[in-house]
């Protein structure tokens, strides 16, 4: 090996034991670091599917809260209406829809457009008169 190697070879081993030394004894527990290495890793695995719908109310970025205007082409989203199973319980209301499943249809300034489809929606809805929200 070279000599310029091997001196930045020991640099760096001497940077990396001095971080070692200088961490509180409780975290360099082997246990520890992997509940937190597998910690960091559920917590990137669900951030990093932005298809997925997720309990926080939204699906590809879109709150599923607000006004809602049907259109035939070029959707926000693809939904299906369905009777059971349904990602969301959607109710639809006159004014003020700020909780999650409250939808205002409106035919202009909406917060996001759907597409009622019989077939490869992105999300499945259920018409409901009460308890909006995630399923």
């Amino acid at each position: 090996m070279n000599k310029d190697v091997k001196i930045a070879l020991g640099v760096i081993v001497v940077i990396i034991l001095i971080a070692i030394a200088e961490q509180p004894s409780a975290s360099r527990s082997v246990g520890s670091d992997a509940y937190k290495v597998t910690q960091a890793a559920n917590q990137a695995a669900s951030t990093s599917s932005p298809t997925t719908t997720s309990s926080d109310c939204r699906h590809n970025g879109i709150e599923l809260k607000g006004k809602v205007q049907f259109v035939d082409s070029f959707p926000d989203l693809k939904i299906k209406f369905v009777s059971s199973f349904a990602d969301i319980d959607v109710q639809f209301v006159s004014s003020f829809p700020d909780d999650c499943g409250q939808w205002q249809e409106v035919s202009s300034f909406p917060d996001f457009t759907v597409q009622v489809v019989d077939s490869f929606p992105d999300i499945e809805v259920k018409k409901v008169s009460s308890f909006p929200g995630m399923n």
